[in-house]
């Protein structure tokens, strides 16, 4: 029954992404709209930096941050450390 419904599910995602690509129509991008007022074009340095340099950047922050988060909550929580596994127990009999 589950193979049933992932069928189904994958089939209507198909369909809707194919619907979706059918109805856009990239070539109408060419014609200018009224009141269209395009600025000047990005160099490829200001692009490289908009939409490569600045997500790496956000993201490297915003790890930063979770890993600072992360290590303060590691030293308050005394319920992971005192659980030993039956493999580091034996490790620990033999030596």
């Amino acid at each position: 029954m589950d193979k049933k419904n992932a069928l189904r599910a994958g089939a209507l995602a198909a369909g809707t992404t194919l619907m979706m690509l059918l109805m856009s129509s990239p070539a109408s991008a060419l014609t200018r709209d009224d009141g269209d007022d395009p600025g000047q074009g990005l160099s490829v340095i200001e692009t490289l930096g908009l939409f490569v340099a600045a997500p790496i950047v956000l993201y490297l922050v915003i790890h930063g941050l979770v890993m600072v988060g992360d290590k303060s909550h590691k030293k308050k929580d005394p319920t992971s450390s005192n659980i030993r596994t039956e493999a580091d127990a034996k490790a620990d009999a033999k030596a």
